[in-house]
């Protein structure tokens, strides 16, 4: 039987910042990859080769393959409708628009993820908290701000799916803290990547294109950082309250900001550098207070 790991603030913050780097990391591979691969392909080598990490953090801890079993087949189905659906949006905004401004339009959902779990999980949102998410969303409106006055072709398919994304993220990583009582993150994660795998497949008849060895490659590194991804953001959440680990999701941009300049020559402006102070002083403003502030309390 599944036991739950014992909450650690500080486990799970270092784990949310391991995950937000990941996840930049892969999205920067998906911009990439999108001038050459369908969504379809994009989603089929991102889930497909994140079980291989998956299934190796099982064996490492001793878990594989009892870890495969599961008494909520039904909560992994809605986990990964919800997971595929986001995975779209998201995949189609990296399409669009430069990793900064599509990771930008994502960050809305910690923000929204905040009343979210206030009201199904019971979480204690203090004043200090709030104000450190507010000044992050501040900073995303300043990204956005960027974003809009250099719509470039396709800028609102990019902008509306980016939205997508983010209102599904809030209500999908509360989700997934539900489940953390009583599965694992390997389980989680392996089921979430089986299912969008074969969303993926199902996109054949639609047409997959033919790819070279980059874009393929370039592919399955999307697919292993993802998996790697995906369990330290998983096991964060299994570790503290999602609203203690919402402003650490917005060091993100800072990473994306990087990648954008080093793989596309590409920089934000003034809106876009006030951004990213204004979301790293809300990290900071989390990561300074004595830990009481950072307390939250859930109710069973």
């Amino acid at each position: 039987m599944y036991v739950a790991p014992k909450e650690s603030v500080n486990g799970g913050v270092w784990l949310r910042l391991l995950a937000a780097f990941l996840i930049t990391a892969m999205s920067a591979m998906i911009r990439e990859a999108s001038d050459e691969a369908t969504l379809g392909q994009i989603i089929f080598w991102r889930s497909a080769i994140a079980i291989i990490p998956i299934c190796i953090y099982m064996a490492i801890r001793g878990d594989f393959p009892a870890a495969l079993y599961t008494s909520r087949p039904g909560a992994h189905f809605l986990r990964g409708a919800l997971g595929a659906a986001a995975m779209a949006f998201s995949f189609i905004s990296l399409a669009y628009l430069p990793v900064a401004y599509a990771e930008a339009l994502g960050f809305l959902g910690p923000v929204l993820t905040l009343p979210i779990a206030a009201i199904f999980l019971g979480e204690r949102i203090t004043l200090w908290l709030i104000a450190a998410v507010t000044l992050g969303f501040a900073g995303v409106i300043a990204i956005l701000w960027q974003g809009m006055t250099m719509p470039g072709e396709g800028a609102l398919i990019g902008i509306a799916a980016g939205l997508g994304f983010a209102g599904l993220v809030a209500v999908y990583r509360v989700y997934v803290k539900t489940m953390t009582r009583t599965e694992s993150a390997a389980t989680i994660s392996f089921y979430f990547a089986l299912f969008t795998t074969f969303v993926g497949l199902a996109t054949i008849p639609f047409g997959w294109n033919s790819l070279d060895l980059y874009a393929t490659s370039v592919l399955i590194g999307a697919g292993l950082l993802g998996g790697l991804a995906h369990i330290a953001a998983t096991e964060s959440m299994a570790r503290a309250p999602v609203s203690v680990l919402a402003p650490f999701e917005f060091t993100g941009l800072v990473w994306a900001v990087v990648f954008d300049f080093m793989l596309f020559s590409t920089l934000p402006g003034l809106p876009g550098w006030i951004g990213i102070i204004a979301i790293t002083l809300a990290g900071l403003m989390v990561i300074i207070p004595p830990e009481r502030l950072f307390r939250s309390r859930l109710t069973i």
